[in-house]
């Protein structure tokens, strides 16, 4: 049997199904991502996919948002999947190119990762290989994963109001501050130190914020925050598992509302930021589980929504169950 055809057994026959190995892949590549290395690379990075897949196209981005409108040319021109090799910006551009007119492209698309970014907190929860020969072996067959998308309304910072997707976690307050940081310096220590750096120094600078939030509906009062997560997948923030219960194919977010700690409280709660105990802390810290989540404020609080800061308040966010098909291994039950 050829190489590059896979079989399964199927449920309820007898016998071998063959079935093409091969979806119709575009790679959007960040040239720029983990700090260039991925340009410096990209000979080994193609011979490597060449091995694995028989044949693909590739484009490289050249400016921000490059990868929303290739990966969108790309599901028009009939290419099955996606592939973004880059960081969890990179990742966030490209599943907003899934999306056109409030609807899918395609409805059966598929999302491959490879990832070369900074923090890479995405694959921490689906499962998808760091080591990236590893990634490229998990490209082959057809087997993908149901994943939630979140769908936000908010406004830009030139006040006109926009609307984005996030596969992984937005959140605002001191987070949009710390990203703010972050991708306005080097990031030559990568995701961990580069997003600790950026933390210590919102904690000196950032004050907590005044805001207005409302739950499935339900208005929940006013509160004095540090920071609200609301995720989708469990890391961010170079490696924090802020959501240890979030599951990708759940239909709801883990919303997480860390009210008005001070500096004393966030340093010594800091070790729980990255075991996904922070819910533990219950007189400064309310958790939900909701569908849809809904904030405004009078001050100006910022957002960051998969590494990336879009905006600021007000903001609406909605789930949107199993939307995009996932090239990840089966979750582990």
């Amino acid at each position: 049997m050829d190489e590059r055809r896979a079989c399964f057994f199927t449920p309820g026959f007898d016998g071998l199904t063959t079935m093409a190995e091969y979806f119709k892949t575009k790679f959007v590549v960040n040239p720029r991502s983990a700090n260039g290395r991925t340009l410096k690379i990209w000979p080994q990075i193609e011979q490597t996919i060449h091995e694995y897949l028989p044949n693909f196209d590739h484009e490289f981005t050249k400016e921000p948002r490059d990868a929303t409108r290739i990966t969108a040319e790309a599901l028009k021109a009939g290419y099955e999947m996606i592939v973004c090799i880059g960081g969890d910006g990179t990742i966030n551009e490209t599943v907003n190119g899934f999306f056109e007119n409030g609807k899918l492209i395609k409805e059966d698309a598929v999302l491959g990762i490879l990832c070369m970014g900074t923090g890479c907190d995405f694959i921490k929860t689906s499962g998808i290989p760091r080591d990236f020969k590893e990634g490229v072996k998990l490209l082959s067959g057809r087997d993908t994963q149901r994943c939630d998308v979140g769908h936000v309304t908010l406004q830009k910072h030139d006040g006109e109001t926009a609307e984005h997707y996030f596969i992984n976690i937005t959140d605002f307050g001191m987070g949009g501050d710390v990203v703010y940081r972050v991708n306005n310096s080097s990031k030559f220590l990568r995701g961990f130190m580069s997003f600790l750096l950026g933390m210590a120094k919102s904690q000196i600078y950032y004050r907590n914020k005044i805001v207005q939030l409302e739950v499935d509906g339900k208005p929940i009062g006013e509160r004095r925050i540090k920071n609200v997560i609301v995720a989708n997948g469990q890391y961010f923030a170079g490696g924090m598992r802020i959501a240890k219960n979030a599951r990708l194919d759940s239909g709801k977010f883990d919303v997480i509302i860390m009210g008005d700690m001070n500096i004393k409280e966030s340093i010594k709660w800091i070790r729980k930021l990255y075991t996904g105990d922070i819910i533990e802390f219950t007189e400064k810290v309310e958790y939900f589980h909701a569908s849809h989540v809904k904030a405004n404020s009078e001050d100006d609080v910022m957002i960051d929504m998969d590494g990336e800061q879009p905006g600021k308040l007000p903001i609406e966010l909605k789930i949107i169950p199993g939307a995009i098909r996932l090239k990840a291994p089966a979750p582990q039950n």
